[in-house]
């Protein structure tokens, strides 16, 4: 009850006995007490052990540093959107259920993406399970912004399997910032010291995926009312100068369009006098070239009307004489048809022989046993294959 593991072989313990002796039933061990601080601090020294491990094997990935570990993970940096995120937790967690609920439920409509992937996260020697599932978000080679490890919550030595150097190395030198939200309250696990951002539980996780977003809105809001103001007191220190220069273009521009008035009526009368000449004189060569080509283009017409009627004449001449030569050859075709033909061929002896509905060409199709129809003229025997040799034509030599 003190250490929340149950008492089973490999369990390190400090105990109280008595031993006694007797003559029935020979040497007996008398349990009488259990110091569960002695187990406790075993678990503790198995901690710092892992911890030096981390820092002494993966001296790029872990370091410690003003006695804070650093990790690799550590230093990745959040997107500052996070949308579709991978989540590793228990099939029965009611965390996870927290997590999705808050996730699904946050009050600025926010859309989050979390595939799940399904470990076991109780027990010590499940640690491999949870590892399997870094490796296998890492082989999906899906862009997720973040990784999630949940777990409902539970006594300090529930949590055993969140000590262990496998997970710890995982989280460490994984690529994609791990946010963890076991369910404890106290101390924290190594873990939690591993990943990027620790938290207390699922629901608190995804309480800070929904504000990290929400940090990033409010900063684009925040820059939309710094544009507004400034936009507003940029347009008000330039109105006054647009209105002076809008009423110096406006009388410069009076002033060059009543010049350009007059200019411009000057020109029509003088372009106006010029078209009528110039109108007139096109008239005149109009009329002169209508003469001439009325008197071409009858010429013209005439002649390809008469090149016309003897193409046609050709034409029909080679049209008729194809056609002839088409007709001879379909019927050339149609004799050698009919003498080729399944109905002539079996009037003249031949069989046609069928396996399963299918023609048979070849002997190796065959079999002894075989079920076969021996099609004739007149008739279809239904026969079975008693024997098969080879033949060699001599029958056709006769």
């Amino acid at each position: 009850m003190a250490t929340g593991q149950a008492f089973t072989n490999g369990l390190k313990v400090l105990s109280l006995v008595n031993i006694s002796y007797n003559p029935v039933y020979g040497l007996q061990l008398t349990l009488l007490d259990v110091d569960p601080n002695f187990t406790l601090g075993v678990l503790e020294k198995q901690r710092i052990d892992t911890l030096l491990r981390l820092v002494a094997e993966n001296p790029q990935h872990v370091r410690l540093q003003d006695g804070f570990y650093v990790t690799f993970n550590q230093g990745l940096p959040l997107p500052k959107v996070i949308q579709r995120i991978a989540v590793i937790s228990s099939n029965i967690s009611a965390g996870l259920e927290d997590f999705q609920h808050t996730l699904d439920h946050n009050g600025f409509g926010y859309r989050f993406k979390a595939d799940i992937y399904y470990s076991y996260v109780q027990g010590e020697t499940n640690a491999q399970s949870i590892v399997d599932q870094f490796i296998a978000i890492y082989k999906s080679e899906i862009t997720y912004d973040a990784v999630v490890l949940i777990r409902g919550g539970g006594s300090q030595t529930d949590l055993l399997i969140f000590e262990q150097y496998g997970i710890a190395r995982a989280i460490a030198r994984f690529p994609i910032p791990v946010l963890t939200g076991i369910g404890h309250q106290k101390n924290e696990t190594i873990a939690d010291l591993m990943g990027h951002t620790a938290l207390k539980t699922p629901t608190k996780v995804a309480e800070y995926l929904v504000a990290h977003n929400r940090a990033f809105a409010d900063g684009l809001l925040s820059l939309e009312k710094s544009i507004l103001i400034k936009t507003q007191q940029l347009l008000a220190r330039h109105h006054h100068l647009l209105s002076a220069r809008k009423f110096e273009i406006s009388m410069i521009c009076e002033t060059y369009l009543n010049h350009h008035k007059r200019r411009l009526q000057e020109k029509s009368q003088g372009i106006k006098r010029l078209g009528q000449s110039l109108l007139m004189a096109q008239q005149h060569r109009l009329r002169l070239l209508s003469s001439g080509i009325t008197g071409r283009a009858q010429l013209v017409l005439y002649g390809h009307q008469r090149d016309l009627k003897q193409q046609r004449t050709e034409i029909t001449q080679q049209a008729r004489g194809y056609l002839e030569d088409q007709v001879t050859r379909l019927a050339r075709y149609q004799s050698e048809l009919e003498l080729i033909s399944p109905e002539r061929l079996l009037s003249r002896g031949f069989a046609l022989i069928k396996k399963g509905g299918k023609i048979i060409g070849r002997g190796d199709q065959l079999a002894q046993g075989n079920e076969i129809a021996i099609i004739l003229a007149d008739r279809e025997i239904k026969a079975t294959v008693d024997e098969i040799r080879n033949y060699d034509g001599e029958e056709f030599n006769l």
